[in-house]
């Protein structure tokens, strides 16, 4: 892998880890308790509601798991052995970096 895309893969994190982070502030809110008292809220909305909490927990995990895989590979940057399979230790794919910056497995390894 030569600088421009070792450059252009780093920076690709750094911009995703940061959009991360702000949607990860965000959707906290999205995520609180939802209000049970039936004289105030009606019981669909209170379905709609907790399907809605639902869906943003679940969002908010797949996207804190997304952090820690981009913070792995921002480490690994960091130690000099990024792009290195973990698994075998051959080198993975420029184009499967390309598509995924933080993977972490060349493509025989992951299957």
């Amino acid at each position: 892998m030569d600088t421009q895309q070792f450059s252009t893969l780093k920076q690709s994190l750094l911009e995703e880890r940061m959009q991360l982070l702000e949607a990860l502030s965000s959707t906290e809110e999205a995520g609180e308790t939802v209000e049970l008292d039936q004289a105030r809220v009606g019981r669909l909305s209170r379905m709609d509601a907790m399907q809605g909490q639902q869906m943003a927990l679940e969002t908010s995990r797949r996207s804190r798991q997304r952090l820690r895989d981009i913070e792995r590979a921002l480490q690994r940057i960091e130690e000099d052995d990024y792009g290195e399979c973990r698994e075998c230790g051959e080198l993975i794919d420029p184009r499967r970096l390309a598509v995924n910056p933080a993977v972490q497995s060349c493509i025989e390894c992951a299957e």
